[in-house]
Formats: C-alpha cells, structure tokens, sequence
C-alpha cells in the first residue's frame, strides 16, 4: 500500500553508499544483521552458496564481497527470523488475504508447516506431511496428465529439476512450463536457428579481452549489478560501453565501487556508458537495423575504393550463410523509417556502429527489454546479425550474451525442465527409466494461462515462484484459478499464488537454498548453472527455518512415490539420501554436457558446458551461422498504435524488487519512493493529453478483444523517456497485458510495449 509517494531525480551513482545503506537496511528489517553479515561474507564463493536471485556469472577468485545490493536482499529475505506460522493462517481468512499487497504477504516471514486449505473456514490449516502427499497422490491419480501442469520457477537446484521433469513424464505429460517461457524463450528460440546453441556464447573472461560493448533492453544496476565490476575494469581499459535503453538507468551511466575505499572516501565515479541512445519501446530492431546498414554501407565504399574492408569477409565467407540476402535488405531500409521507428537520428546510430567498425572484439548484452516483445525472437536474431557481420562470434572478447533473470532459470532447462520433447534426451530416458516418454508437446505459461481461463487444466503443481502474479491478463485468471480442482504450492514465503488458489489446495514448506539441507548419507550440496552456462556448487550455511520443512528433492520424491506406480530403475528414497546419485543420473542422461559431473562441480568458478558456437562449429541446417532477414522492424503489427492518444507501456521492476518479490516499496535508483502506484511519462505527452504531474490516472489496455482492462488509482510523473513511451512497475501492470499479446513463436508475454490510453481520475 501507498504511503506519502515521493518522486525525485536520484543523481548518484549505482552502488556506493546507497548501497551500503540498502543492505545494511534490508538486514536490519529481516531481523538478522549479524547472522547476515556472516552469510554474505560465503554468499557466490566457491565454498559457499549460489545468489538465490540472479544467475550472473561467479568468479573463480572471487572479491572479498561477492555479492550485490539486491543479492542482498534476496538471502535476507530468505534467512529471515520472521514466520508465517499456522497462528497466522488461524488468524487469516484467504479472502482477507486477498487484499494484501505483494510486499505485506511475503513480509510475513517463512512457512513453517504443511498446510492444505479449508474451504468451510477459508483458512489454510496444518496438515502432517504423509496425509498431504496422500491426498495429493490420490487426487493426481484420478486425473487426465495431460491436464496437469507441472510449473517450475528458476529457484529449483539442478537436482531438483532433474527429479521433477523426469516425475512429470513419467507421469504421462511434457506440461513444464517455467520461468524461461515468461523472459527468454524468445532467445532459446532465436539462438539455435542462428548459432546452433540455445545460449550466449560469452563467458566471464571474454569482459578482460573485449573493447567494445553494445547493451540492449537491459538494466544492470538493479536486474545483475555484480556485472558492474566487469563493466567497470573493461572502462578503465577504455573499452567503449554503447547502451540502448528507453529510460537512462543509473547502472548504465555511473557506477561507484563500495569495494573501493578510493572511491568510497571520495566522489569519484566509473562513467559505464560511452553512448546511451534512448531508444523507443519496441523500437530495437529499426535501431539495430540502421547500425547495420551504416556498417554495410561503409563497407561497399571500402570495397569500391580498393580500401580495408569494415566487415570480416572471411568470417562471413567461411561461416555464414544468408548474407547478401541480408546485405540487401539492409540497404534497402529507409533511414525516415528507421528514425521513425527507432526515435533515435542517423548521426546516432552511424555513431554506434563506427564504434563497432574500429573495434577488435565485440559482445552484445541484453535483457528482456529485447524479448518480452511481439518481436522478440527477430529482435533477438538482429543481434547475432550484427554480431556475424564482425566475425564477434566464437573469438575472445566477443559473442553473444543473453542476460538471465533467476539462479537457475538456464540449468533447468538444460536438465529437461521444457514443454519441448525435441529438447529432451526422451530415448536415453526411455532406455534408463524402461518407459515410453510423452511425445506430445507440453503446455507453455501462455497456454496455461489459457487453460486456466478455459476450465482445461485439473491440476497446477507450482515448484517455487509466484505463477499467478507473473503472468499477464491477472483481471481475468484470478477468478479462474478458484475454479481450478487441485493447486499445489512447493514455496519457502507466503505469496499471491497462495491465497488466489484451487478449489483444493496445498501449500507445502521446504528449505530454501541457503539452509543446511541434512540428508541419510549427511549433509548435501546442489547446483545451479549461471548465465555463461557454468555449473557451480552450492552448499547451505544456516540452520533451517523450522524443523517441519523439508528439501525440495525430498519433497518431489515423496509427491512421485504418491501418484506413480513403483520402478524398479528408480530409487527415489536413495536419490534424496544422497544427491550425488541424481547428479550421476544427469550425468548418464546428458554425457556431453556433465560429464566426470561430480568431481567437477565443486571446481572454482565452476566448469562450463561446451558450447559448440564459442568454437565456431555451427548446428544448425545449414551448418552454418545463419543471417536472418528481417520482414520489417515495426515492434507490433498486430495492435497498432495511433501516435496520439495510444501509448506504448514498458512493465519494469524497481529497485528493491526481484521478480515478483517486492523488498520495499522504493525505487532508489528512479527516484520513486514509498510507492509502486505510478507511471512516468514524457513531459511532452503529459501536456498534450491535458495531464499534471501527479494526477490520478486509470491506465487502459487498446485492443481488439472484447475483454476490459483497466488498472486505475496511478499517478503520471514527468520523466526522461522517449514521447509516446509510459514506465509502470511489473507485476502489478500485467493486469493490462492480454494473455494473447505474446512473442510471435515463442509466446513469451510482451510485457514491454503494451498499447495503453490514459483516462484522468478524479483526485
């Protein structure tokens, strides 16, 4: 809830002390500073635990810190002396529940017991452990597997996520959406047609050998501030840092090192970005396109002039495949409409690509402000476009870099956590596990959220995350989910996927990655992959929250012994007694990607997975790197916006937030305190659709469904972003976001460009 909101220009510097001030904050509000303080000291350290936020990649030799603000936050959130206890839930009805913001519900601390809900009283109450698999088990028996969905958030180990897709296929169904449908399925798609791999091709060392970076749809000072340090040492090499956001985030502009007494003790600061071109939402492709037309056309004069050539002819002629077709379509692009498109000038963009042209090895950095768009598997393809035209794939200082949001959001995927059989060894299970795996295509989140809307799913097991409040269309689904027959929650924090729940319903407590996992054959260690496709350990350092909780791996054993018949090439009791035996398991599924996987996991810094395209071996049709040749650059063309009263919505998240979880209601780094209830705005569109700054406005969605969605009780605020473009907070603006406003292929939400009209409310 709202209080006194607060709006003001933040001038200083990503970290520094602003960020010594959050952490010691955030320490001090969970009621653990000195038990914190020790924790963080292992937090990404070989001998220690994996971030349970972000993925980016960890040192072998790490900083003394190895951790970021809001790294932070997300382990004092998890160690938290707070609990939710069955007390709470006797005190609660869910229906008051319901009425609790993000921030007041997952505030209450950790879950304590297992819980299944009462519909006569509305309240969750506790349930013993056997009788809720039991019940479970005997439900999911009864039902059609190709109406459950087995859900799983980027939280889960990769023993974990191993266990529960192999549990969901055995069960009958290949419905595993996760996270990844949600951020970067829109790069898994658009990779393997282009390079071979479904991944980026950069690791930690190429930041010490490239001299040039480009960013795209990406903010790094809240969404992978540990990324600064890489950023700041290649500043100091004068590696140029060319940025393409809609809106001038701090991470991207200026950095002040908080391990650095120098800087600490000073005002001196690290300038991040060497061009910053706020481009229009939506409009990336127009902007990538223009830097390539730039390129290629400098290189036809250098060619008519019997002058150096600007791109890598021999790459291009040995590895790639499409280019003149390519080529041609880039000079054929109209630069009035690649202005238009792009907001941005051509002296901007021809600057960006001499950038480009005069540099030796390149790599290109993006986030969701590239996937999350109707576009977005196009946008995605662009950029390895621009990248083959240098030969910046498959060299040292450059490739590709899709910036991951949760820990293990890629490694789950890697072990089998996909809609997609053809991703999935499905013979080498078979041949392990004597059984015939589903070969129909599972479920993604867009069709679950479909299914939900429609009555088509029985079942809903959720392992981690907060499906219900990430997803789009929440007006509509929220009422639908009650009538779902079963919800199972598998969750460390009482959250909006709880209490907006099934007809029957479980919540069910385990341990949370920083706690002491204590099996059969002693304590255990889990793993997780990071955005460059390395594997780490991690090992738990506190004691868990309650005595009542359990391991995930121990959790989804329990639920596969209830609603599968026994197999005899499967000893699930021994898998949780030992996680070194599931990781054998992976091992012998995927030899090429974990072999010799336990001895090497506890490796500093990790070890990588090979990655074909980082070698230049290309698997792909062609076997080749492919160049794509766009149809246009329009971000939409199936909702069009009118450039007069429509606006295009971005949903970003704030600073104190990790995806759906919501520290405080602050946004140091926007200036944007106490509040989450508002929209920042070009002045210049403030004035003519007749608002003021701080007027009460309903934001509502342009569309041709028949279907209303309207967000009311926000406050416009002037604010440095391109004309026509609106900011609002993720995820309370998914209510505006149609389930079918997807990525074309790979349906992710295209929460980034929303077609919106703004309606003045009385104050």
């Amino acid at each position: 809830m709202s209080k006194q909101p607060n709006i003001k220009q933040y001038d200083h510097p990503a970290g520094g002390w602003g960020s010594v001030k959050a952490v010691s904050s955030i320490l001090l509000q969970e009621h653990v500073a000195a038990n914190g303080t020790r924790v963080l000291f292992k937090q990404n350290k070989p001998d220690g635990f994996a971030c349970v936020s972000c993925s980016w990649a960890k040192p072998a030799d790490p900083h003394l810190f190895e951790f970021c603000e809001n790294g932070a936050k997300a382990t004092a959130w998890e160690i938290t002396s707070k609990r939710a206890t069955p007390d709470f839930f006797a005190h609660h009805t869910l229906a008051a529940l319901e009425a609790w913001s993000d921030l007041e519900l997952e505030s209450q601390g950790r879950l304590t017991h297992p819980m299944r809900y009462d519909a006569e009283s509305d309240r969750y109450v506790p349930i013993s452990w056997q009788q809720a698999f039991d019940e479970i088990g005997e439900k999911l028996r009864g039902y059609d597997p190709k109406r459950v969905v087995f859900y799983a958030s980027g939280r889960a180990s990769l023993e974990t996520s191993y266990m529960y897709a192999l549990m969901a296929r055995l069960y009958g169904c290949n419905n595993l959406p996760d996270s990844s449908n949600m951020c970067h399925e829109s790069t898994s798609v658009a990779l393997p047609e282009t390079i071979g791999v479904p991944v980026g091709t950069v690791t930690l060392e190429d930041f010490e050998h490239t001299d040039c970076m480009f960013f795209f749809g990406h903010n790094t000072g809240t969404n992978a501030p540990r990324m600064l340090h890489p950023l700041q040492e290649a500043r100091k090499r004068n590696a140029q840092i060319i940025t393409f956001n809609p809106l001038r985030e701090r991470g991207l502009v200026s950095f002040a090192n908080p391990q650095s007494p120098k800087e600490m003790l000073s005002t001196e600061q690290t300038c991040i970005s060497t061009q910053y071109h706020q481009v229009k939402i939506g409009g990336d492709i127009a902007a990538v396109t223009g830097i390539c037309k730039a390129l290629i056309e400098a290189d036809d004069k250098a060619v008519a002039a019997n002058a150096p050539r600007v791109l890598d002819a021999g790459f291009i002629a040995e590895h790639t495949h499409g280019f003149e077709a390519f080529a041609n379509a880039m000079r054929a692009a109209d630069w009035k409409d690649i202005e238009l498109e792009s907001a941005l000038t051509r002296a901007a963009l021809e600057a960006a690509a001499t950038e480009y042209a005069r540099a030796k090895a390149v790599m290109i950095l993006y986030g969701m402000g590239i996937t999350q768009h109707r576009e977005g598997v196009l946008a995605v393809q662009m950029l390895t476009n621009l990248l083959l035209l240098g030969g910046n794939i498959g060299k040292k200082g450059a490739g590709i870099c899709p910036i991951r949001g949760h820990s293990n959001v890629q490694g789950q995927r890697t072990v089998g956590i996909t809609e997609k059989p053809a991703l999935v060894p499905m013979d080498k299970l078979a041949e392990l596990y004597n059984f015939e795996p589903p070969k129909e295509t599972g479920l993604t989140t867009v069709d679950t959220c479909e299914a939900v809307r429609d009555g088509g799913i029985d079942a809903f097991i959720g392992l981690g995350g907060n499906f219900a409040r990430a997803v789009p269309d929440q007006g509509v689904l929220d009422p639908a989910w009650k009538k779902v027959p079963l919800t199972v929650q598998i969750a460390t924090k009482l959250n909006r996927s709880h209490v907006v729940h099934g007809r029957a319903a479980y919540l069910l407590p385990c341990l949370g990655r920083i706690e002491v996992d204590r099996q059969a054959s002693g304590e255990q260690t889990v793993t997780v992959e990071d955005s460059t496709a390395c594997i780490h350990a991690s090992k738990g350092m506190v004691e868990p929250a309650s005595e009542h909780l359990l391991s995930e791996p121990a959790i989804v054993a329990a639920l596969a012994k209830a609603i599968l018949p026994p197999n005899p090439a499967i000893d699930w009791d021994a898998w949780v007694a030992d996680y070194g035996l599931v990781r054998s398991a992976i091992e012998r599924t995927y030899p090429d990607q974990f072999k010799e996987f336990n001895a090497r996991m506890t490796q500093p810094g990790g070890f990588h997975r090979p990655l074909p395209a980082a070698r230049r071996e290309w698997k792909t049709k062609t076997g080749k790197a492919n160049f794509i040749v766009p149809e246009g650059f329009g971000e939409d063309p199936d909702m069009q916006f009118d450039g007069e009263r429509t606006l295009r919505l971005m949903t970003t998240r704030g600073d104190s937030q990790f995806n759906t979880t919501v520290y405080t209601l602050d946004d140091r780094f926007r200036g944007v305190m106490k509040t989450r209830d508002v929209l920042l705005m070009n002045k210049s569109d403030m004035t003519r659709l007749g608002l003021a700054e701080d007027d009460a406005v309903a934001a509502v969605t342009v569309t041709d469904d028949d279907v209303p969605r309207e967000l009311g009780g926000l406050r416009v605020h002037a604010y440095d972003i391109p004309a026509g473009c609106v900011m609002g907070y993720y995820p309370e603006c998914n209510r505006l976001i149609p389930v079918s406003h997807h990525a074309k292929r790979s349906k992710v939400p295209a929460g980034k460009a929303i077609p919106i009209r703004l309606r003045k409310m009385a104050a």
